[in-house]
């Protein structure tokens, strides 16, 4: 045997030595760790309906914006990825930097929630929402801040909504379908939801779920995993990897009617960007958005790529309206290092700057 096999050998059995090493020490961390700490930051219950919830978070500083922001999530995960941890929470910073904060939890559709529409999302429980939140208040008009498809919900609320919205932030918020960067954008055009639809009713968690995971096979269903032998003996870093494997595999399933239309009127026809979408007969025209507007995107986004943002600054009326972009993900814009130090504030600053 020469010496680079024998270097080999070495190599290989130190390395299996570490491992199992690691393994060991792991399995009494995993026993023990504590996962706590999700969708913590004090909040209570003021409104529901039907699986829909609309929470009001406990304010944090003396004084607050005297606008308060609704936040609107998508449907396909739940909401607390912005609330994840203590110190990884956009909510929390948001707090502290004076907002005054609300969001709604969609829950978990069932099979009687099949044949509900966007137009129930939108002029449904979002203007409920805003109703609630300003007769609160007091005042015509609150802020709006929408995420991913939620902030496409947004930007049809807005649009047809104008005189309730005194600000709106958009983040990671697709408005144009017609790019092929990435594979959701160039799957969802061929994704024939009528069927699915058809044969299912709802649309599972898990079967949206999958398709996530495949945009980025390995990173996202191998790398990870292998990547985590490093941390097993770590009760925080596997603390903090445990908070975001559960967020990712929390998954509502889909109302049928709605992601039927969703796919088919945007990822098909591109009806938003174009300006032929209508909702209950009413055209949406977002030139008529003409409040101060934040646009946020992630630079390394896979789910929605930059080239899907970045033309609602040419879509939308407002005079008064910024493109922010930051060199992260879709999910690092809520929990990344950058998200707590640049994201928040900007969101912040933004709306702290327009609450004359």
């Amino acid at each position: 045997m020469d010496n680079l096999e024998t270097k080999t050998l070495e190599d290989f059995w130190q390395r299996s030595m570490y491992v199992q090493s690691k393994v060991l020490s792991g399995l009494e961390v995993l026993m023990n760790v504590d996962i706590s700490g999700s969708n913590a930051t004090e909040k209570e219950l003021i409104f529901s309906d039907n699986k829909m919830k609309l929470y009001h978070y406990r304010p944090r500083v003396e004084k607050t914006n005297k606008y308060p922001v609704l936040i609107v999530y998508a449907l396909v995960n739940k909401q607390y990825m912005m609330d994840l941890q203590e110190d990884k929470s956009l909510i929390r910073n948001m707090l502290e930097g004076g907002q005054d904060v609300y969001i709604i939890d969609w829950g978990y559709p069932t099979a009687d929630d099949r044949y509900m529409t966007m137009a129930d999302y939108i002029n449904g429980y979002i203007d409920q929402c805003v109703d609630i939140i300003a007769d609160r208040h007091q005042l015509a008009k609150i802020n709006l801040l929408g995420v991913c498809q939620g902030g496409t919900f947004c930007l049809i609320y807005t649009a047809l909504h104008q005189e309730k919205i005194k600000n709106l932030v958009t983040l990671v918020t697709p408005v144009d379908f017609s790019t092929d960067d990435g594979l959701l954008f160039k799957w969802g055009k061929h994704l024939d939801m009528d069927k699915i639809v058809a044969a299912y009713g709802n649309v599972a968690g898990e079967f949206m779920n999958s398709g996530f995971l495949l945009l980025k096979p390995y990173d996202l269903m191998v790398d990870k995993y292998v990547n985590l032998i490093d941390d097993l003996d770590d009760p925080s870093k596997i603390a903090n990897f445990l908070r975001m494997e559960k967020w990712i595999f929390d998954s509502p399933d889909q109302t049928g009617e709605t992601i039927r239309e969703f796919v088919n009127a945007f990822y098909h026809e591109n009806q938003l960007a174009k300006g032929s979408y209508s909702l209950e007969g009413e055209p949406v025209n977002l030139k008529k958005i003409t409040c101060p507007t934040l646009a946020i995107l992630g630079k390394k986004d896979n789910q929605v790529p930059p080239a899907a943002t970045r033309p609602m600054m040419d879509l939308i009326g407002s005079k008064d309206k910024e493109l922010a972009e930051f060199d992260t993900g879709h999910i690092g814009i809520f929990v990344s290092r950058r998200s707590q130090k640049e994201v928040a504030p900007k969101i912040n600053e933004f709306l702290n700057k327009h609450a004359r």
